[in-house]
């Protein structure tokens, strides 16, 4: 009987580790849903745009849209989710024309015309080289430069947050932790999974000093409502809650006017009210 049972604790630990092992190769193909093909540009949206390409700190090229608001002394560097590219963002892009903001938005690597394969480390020096192209080619004071990160790219932009003097983060949709969130979709899977990416923004806000407006939807079907919040109490102050409807995807749409408004006062200075 007991060597029954220690084979059969041997059989379960091995299985253990090949499941493991097996989800471990296949956490990119799970997280990460890049497209290549471009499927319009902004001038198809009647905006003016300018074509970017990057370099990373590593090689790669990257590719980026530049949009330009003539007399805007402020610009938001926009970082998309994990799926698509850039030509999907045609909306939020729209959005904050409207705003009176210059925009930049990048591809991650492995995403539309930008080289390579993502990863978690990619996409944090495929960040650093926009703000270094803002910053040093563009010529914007830090201060100047807004954050935007909406689901995966939350994460993105608190990590940059972290590391360079931004105007402000806006963290839109977004998780505190890859761990964390695995925990709320996978309880008991999550025990024992072994994770390949961090995506930590719970403690990337612990170093960062400027203002940080969160944006989550209670209906949010993908990040739950409840990694929202805990990303709003990692955040230190002055910070700012506001409170969407609808889904995961269309939530920021569904949330008009109420939205827009909530970004434009924390554009001008004003954190919103709770």
């Amino acid at each position: 009987m007991q060597r029954i049972m220690i084979n059969g604790l041997i059989f379960l630990l091995v299985g253990l580790a090949l499941w493991n092992g097996w989800l471990y190769l296949m956490q990119p193909r799970m997280i990460f849903y890049p497209l290549r093909e471009l499927q319009a540009t902004p001038a198809d949206w009647g905006l003016a745009y300018e074509e970017v390409e990057l370099r990373s700190s590593d090689g790669l090229r990257l590719h980026g849209w530049y949009l330009p608001q003539p007399g805007a002394g402020k610009v938001l560097l926009f970082f998309h989710g994990n799926a698509g590219n850039i030509s999907h963002r045609s909306d939020s892009l729209a959005i904050f024309h409207r705003l009176g903001l210059n925009v930049l938005i990048i591809d991650y690597r492995g995403y539309g015309r930008s080289e390579g394969s993502p990863d978690e480390a990619g996409l944090y020096r495929d960040a650093e080289a926009a703000w270094r192209y803002l910053t040093e080619q563009r010529g914007f004071a830090g201060g100047d430069v807004l954050l935007f990160g909406r689901s995966l790219g939350g994460a993105v932009a608190a990590h940059l947050a972290s590391q360079v003097p931004a105007g402000g983060l806006i963290l839109e949709s977004t998780f505190s932790s890859a761990r964390d969130f695995a925990r709320l979709a996978f309880p008991l899977m999550s025990r024992a999974l072994l994770m390949r990416y961090r995506f930590d923004t719970a403690t990337a806000l612990k170093s960062v000093s400027c203002p940080v407006l969160v944006l989550h939807s209670p209906q949010d079907e993908i990040m739950p409502f409840a990694l929202g919040q805990a990303v709003y109490q990692a955040a230190n102050p002055p910070k700012a809650f506001v409170e969407l409807r609808g889904d995961h995807n269309g939530g920021f749409v569904l949330s008009q006017p109420e939205y827009e408004q909530a970004l434009a006062g924390f554009i001008a200075g004003r954190m919103p009210s709770p």
